[in-house]
């Protein structure tokens, strides 16, 4: 027989219940409950669960995050005591997730041991360092011309439908074998989207080292607005311990759409665009958390692609003008050169890196020095030189090289290029190697010299003249 628990003592014990005043839309407003904080998670009577997401006088407005149809008006409402976090670790790689970590992929829940805040801060100042290694996305124009570094935050922009999303996953399939873990956070993109996503890391041995973050298109408008918040914890878990990682938010149009229907649901006052006053800090809060770590702080980094879209090219827009001056340079999409048929259709003129420059390997960095200004103004001269005018040799010489050099930037999606190939195409042709090549043998050439690059241990510290030799040597040999 045991002894009664002589310790336990009979107390009154307080606790704020609210009632739910009204619901519709994925918001809940509820009554009740003065203690509650912002970003704090609230339990109903049914099982679901909510968000604060705004204080009020007399009443609190909340996020549903269960789509339960069981909250009704006068439910009771309590405390959960904590606020919202998400599993990660190595256990999400390979997976598809919602914001709140549940799978999306029909397996098994992922058996995560760490939670991280959706909302955290972002690294100090102390913390950080400069960006110092080269990111590689695979894409020639990129690579050579706009370059990025790790812990750099690239705006990818530009109209729907032309490529945006392709160059971002032309990034992360380029990450495999380097040592790079990869987030791509889909905000409001339909089902079919989702699947073609997927289905294309799968075919290009990606899923092992990337996480798909998930709010569909008829996802609550509250879970397109944590997406990319619980992408930015995945990611910071494993900077933080020392790893290299990738985030792609695609897009952050949606997410802005989603944080102005909350808003005005809850009746805050609307601004520009109806969007609310905030909606930049929304941005810069979560872009800001990219960053490299200093080796004292683990050393990791968080290299951040953030897509966004325009409409008919106009970049004076609220949401672009925001992120523009939030990131680090931009990767801009031109509707018209995808029209015609140039592919990636990006638009080097608008198109910036800030700082990927000091992070870009000096081989590369040399053989490309000239390249940019030689595209920008073949591209003047052949403005003029649709008017017919007769035009001297000097000037069709730089015509002739210019419509070669746009041959050779296009590139098909889902063949990203390695480093040692981006070298031997800048060297051959600014070495004048290809100088006697027509426009349309300039994609069979490439071919040829990716297959010579194959057989060879050439590399980007090999001495120039090495590399101008042996490229020499298998241009001639070209059947």
């Amino acid at each position: 027989m045991t002894e009664p628990n002589t310790s336990y003592r009979f107390g009154l014990r307080l606790s704020e219940r609210g009632c739910v005043a009204g619901i519709g839309d994925g918001i809940a407003w509820i009554r009740g409950l003065p203690s509650a904080r912002l970003d704090e998670l609230i339990g109903f009577d049914d099982g679901s669960s909510g968000l604060v997401f705004q204080l009020g006088k007399e009443v609190l407005g909340a996020i549903l995050l269960s789509q339960s149809r069981g909250v009704t008006a006068g439910m009771a409402v309590q405390h959960i005591g904590r606020k919202l976090e998400i599993g990660v670790g190595d256990a999400l790689l390979g997976r598809v997730v919602d914001p709140l970590g549940s799978p999306l992929d029909g397996l098994p829940a992922p058996q995560t041991r760490q939670f991280r805040p959706l909302e955290a801060a972002a690294p100090s100042i102390i913390e950080r360092d400069f960006v110092s290694e080269p990111f590689y996305t695979g894409s020639k124009i990129v690579d050579s011309l706009i370059p990025i570094g790790k812990g750099q935050r690239q705006l990818i922009i530009g109209d729907d439908g032309v490529g945006k999303s392709a160059l971002a996953l032309d990034a992360v399939l380029n990450q495999r074998g380097r040592n790079v873990l990869c987030v791509m956070v889909l905000i409001g993109q339909p089902r079919s989207s989702v699947a073609g996503t997927l289905e294309a890391l799968r075919a290009g041995g990606a899923l092992d080292y990337t996480v798909l973050v998930v709010a569909e298109a008829n996802a609550l408008p509250g879970f397109r607005y944590l997406a990319p918040f619980a992408g930015c914890a995945i990611a910071e878990h494993w900077m933080r311990l020392g790893r290299d990682t990738l985030v792609v938010y695609d897009d952050l149009t949606r997410h802005a759409q989603s944080y102005r229907e909350l808003s005005l649901l809850l009746q805050r006052p609307p601004g520009r665009e109806a969007y609310p006053g905030d909606i930049f800090y929304l941005h810069s809060r979560l872009l800001e958390r990219s960053t490299v770590l200093s080796l004292q702080h683990g050393g990791g980094s968080m290299t951040a692609l953030p897509i966004i879209e325009t409409r008919q090219g106009e970049l004076s827009a609220y949401i672009p003008t925001n992120l523009i001056s939030i990131t680090d340079g931009q990767i801009y999409f031109e509707s018209k050169l995808f029209a015609a048929g140039i592919l990636p259709a990006i638009d080097i003129g608008r198109s910036v890196s800030r700082i990927g420059g000091k992070a870009q390997h000096p081989a590369i960095k040399n053989a490309a020095a000239h390249i940019r200004l030689d595209y920008l103004q073949f591209l003047e001269l052949e403005l003029f030189a649709r008017f017919g005018t007769r035009l001297e040799a000097s000037v069709e010489e730089k015509l002739q090289r210019g419509r070669l050099l746009r041959e050779i930037l296009k590139q098909d999606r889902l063949q990203p290029w390695s480093e040692p190939a981006h070298l031997a195409w800048l060297l051959a042709y600014g070495e004048g190697m290809l100088a006697d090549l027509a426009p349309e043998q300039a994609a069979g050439v490439l071919a040829y010299l990716q297959q010579q690059l194959a057989e060879t241990r050439l590399s980007l510290d090999s001495p120039k003249q090495q590399w101008l030799a042996a490229l020499r040597q298998w241009l001639a040999a070209k059947p």
